[in-house]
């Protein structure tokens, strides 16, 4: 802005000495004044009002230079400002758009984590569920195997299928895997070692005997039989003579018919000696049935029952039969060999695997 400073005109006084100053010859003892001394000073009074006048306009320019300068600054810092602002407000409003898409997308990635936290659990309960599933169904596989493996050794009279059992139970819980079924392998090895120490009779090779006994009954000779040379020492008999002494040997077949005719022996058992034919064919049947009977009992695991049997079979034996003969005696043997390894032994049970089963699946 231009600041106007008003001049005024300098007036200059006269004194009275200069209005009343002679200007005759008359003043100053008849001297004259010089007559232009005022026109000077009153020229000087004018040049130094001039000059402050220009120092005053040079000052004033001066003074509108710097205030034009400032004012251009401030001008500039404006405009910077204003400039500012609109960036400030630019950035502001990229910071709140910002902040609304960061907003968003965090809703939507606590909406997914929530939804793969509700997934996971929904799996780890499906995982637990099947898990749960597989080793209910395991027990129950591994009870009805062992149960069937001991109903088969009851029967067989062998621990085979009671071990076997066992292995394969143990293997199928190595490969399950699951720590919550450790005490069942510990039952599982207890019976086995138990098992593996118990004696056990020998059901298969005395089934064996006794079938063997079985068809050595036909052959069986009876007391009341006509004694056959060599039948009871097992020699051959002699050969015939030869043709030129047929004497000899018309005279021996004379002896051996007449010693067919006629025997002398001692009876101890009168009804051994007086069985019919009929009866010797019932009495080998009925011997039969003894072994068999006693066979049975075997398998049905019914050990008083078999050794009753056994007994009544070797009573008929000695009772009925030649004790002389070599047949009798080797089925005697037989016999007395079968009844000394039917043993009172009962089988082992698996019963600690069975009630390490019954705890696993009640989930304990």
């Amino acid at each position: 802005m231009n600041a106007e400073f008003p001049i005024e005109p300098a007036t200059v006084p006269l004194g009275s000495t200069a209005a009343s100053a002679p200007s005759g010859p008359a003043a100053g003892g008849g001297q004259p004044l010089p007559a232009r001394a005022a026109p000077s000073s009153g020229k000087a009074l004018v040049w130094g009002i001039g000059a402050v006048a220009v120092v005053a306009l040079a000052g004033n320019g001066l003074l509108w230079q710097k205030l034009s300068t400032i004012q251009e600054h401030l001008a500039r810092q404006s405009a910077d400002a204003g400039a500012q602002a609109v960036e400030a407000r630019t950035i502001a409003r990229q910071a709140q758009d910002l902040a609304r898409d960061t907003a968003a997308r965090q809703a939507v990635s606590d909406a997914k984590l929530s939804e793969a936290t509700l997934q996971r659990t929904q799996l780890e309960e499906l995982m637990q569920s099947l898990s749960r599933s597989r080793d209910e169904n395991l027990v129950v596989d591994l009870e009805s195997a062992l149960r069937l493996a001991q109903q088969q050794a009851q029967l067989t009279g062998g621990v085979e299928p009671l071990l076997a059992a066992l292995k394969t139970a143990d293997d199928r819980i190595v490969r399950a895997a699951n720590p919550r079924l450790t005490p069942l392998q510990r039952a599982i090895a207890h019976d086995v070692d138990r098992i593996k120490a118990a004696s056990v009779t020998d059901t298969p090779g005395l089934l064996v005997k006794l079938d063997d006994l079985v068809r050595q009954v036909d052959d069986l000779p009876t007391l009341n039989a006509p004694p056959i040379v060599g039948a009871s020492t097992g020699t051959v008999p002699a050969p015939a003579p030869p043709p030129e002494v047929w004497w000899h040997r018309a005279l021996d077949l004379a002896y051996q018919e007449a010693r067919r005719l006629v025997r002398v022996s001692r009876i101890d058992r009168p009804e051994a000696a007086l069985l019919s034919p009929e009866q010797t064919f019932f009495l080998r049947e009925n011997l039969k049935l003894k072994l068999l009977n006693a066979r049975l009992g075997l398998l049905a695991r019914q050990m008083e029952s078999a050794r009753a049997d056994l007994a009544a079979a070797n009573v008929m034996l000695n009772k009925y039969f030649d004790p002389a003969a070599r047949k009798t005696q080797t089925t005697s043997g037989l016999l007395s060999q079968v009844q000394a390894q039917m043993k009172t032994v009962e089988l082992p049970q698996v019963n600690e695997t069975l009630a390490a089963l019954a705890t696993a699946a009640a989930g304990r």
